[in-house]
């Protein structure tokens, strides 16, 4: 057998489950001596765990965990893909062992709420999907309660987050739109929306990169009505665009809302790319062309980072690729546009 060098650092769960060649969240489970892991793998883990030196800090973890086997999860009610997230977040924490107890955010109903109303269900950890605190706020949490965000960027180092790479999926579209022969192509951003300022910034250096390319960021938000007021603004243009990306799925529907009332066809008139691919994507009236961030990924993983946090400081941050899914929204433009 050999010996894995001990590192200078403390060793963290996070380097164990690498070594071993198994999630975090295995570890986690054979140091809790919970269901969901082999006798092999239990044995195979520890021994790995005592090549490297680990040591749980016990008085650490007893004072983070209720024991109570349940993660809560913020989410926004209005948004679809928040509901596609929590629905794999469901069954990646029932294979882990785990049950989840849901608060939602809602117009009547503010985050920091949502977030107190968990603190009585004496949650292991918590999952926020799409925060929009500031950063001290996330971080201060994070020193409470083992605490994932999940589809946002977050600079503070001391903040685990799970999300896609913004800045690739937007490119992703962009490139797609090229490809088809579209230069003139705006952005519906988010508003201020968490991923919105890596979109806009992605739009407009992929555009840069693109021949007589033209590229306009106009304002949107999270909503339909957000997208068919922005399509309103964008047709009054000597040049509309032959192409628009919105923000996210919602906005996206909007936008094709707005251009079927005035006549206009997709994608023979305009083509149209949306952001999620939340389940109202794929319908088959719908067959939104979009950027697709994996809820069943981002779910799977964020659940991972949870679980490794109620009994390890190492849990990592982690970027997924995001993927382009071509339905029946996009076309080349028009040969007289």
């Amino acid at each position: 057998m050999t010996t894995r060098r001990r590192t200078a650092r403390p060793v963290t769960m996070t380097d164990v489950a690498r070594a071993a060649g198994v999630s975090t969240a295995l570890v986690s489970i054979v140091f809790r001596d919970s269901p969901g892991a082999s006798d092999a793998t239990r044995a195979r883990v520890r021994e790995v765990a005592d090549e490297l030196g680990y040591v749980r800090d016990r008085r650490a973890s007893s004072l983070r965990q209720s024991h109570s086997r349940l993660l809560g999860v913020v989410f926004e009610l209005q948004q679809p893909f928040h509901g596609d997230l929590v629905e794999h977040v469901y069954a990646a924490a029932a294979r882990r062992g785990y049950e989840v107890a849901l608060s939602a955010v809602a117009p009547s109903r503010g985050e920091t709420a949502a977030i107190d109303s968990l603190r009585h269900d004496r949650c292991e950890a918590t999952i926020l999907l799409g925060s929009r605190l500031p950063e001290d706020e996330l971080a201060a949490l994070a020193r409470t309660v083992p605490t994932v965000v999940v589809a946002r960027r977050v600079d503070n180092p001391d903040t685990v987050t799970v999300r896609s790479d913004d800045v690739a999926g937007i490119t992703l579209a962009v490139r797609h739109l090229a490809e088809l022969g579209h230069r003139r192509i705006a952005f519906v951003d988010g508003d201020g929306a968490p991923g919105s300022e890596d979109r806009s910034a992605g739009f407009l250096d992929a555009l840069s990169h693109i021949d007589d390319a033209r590229a306009e960021v106009v304002r949107g938000g999270l909503t339909e009505d957000d997208g068919a007021r922005a399509v309103e603004g964008l047709l009054t243009a000597e040049r509309p665009p032959t192409a628009v990306i919105a923000f996210n799925d919602r906005c996206a529907t909007g936008v094709l809302a707005a251009l079927v009332a005035h006549g206009l066809a997709v994608p023979r008139d305009m083509s149209v790319i949306g952001y999620d691919d939340s389940r109202v994507a794929g319908l088959d009236h719908v067959a939104l062309t979009t950027v697709s961030q994996d809820a069943e990924s981002l779910a799977e993983a964020a659940v991972d980072a949870a679980l490794a946090l109620t009994v390890d400081d190492g849990a990592p941050s982690i970027v997924l690729t995001p993927s382009l899914v071509s339905r029946s929204t996009t076309g080349a433009p028009r040969a007289t546009s």
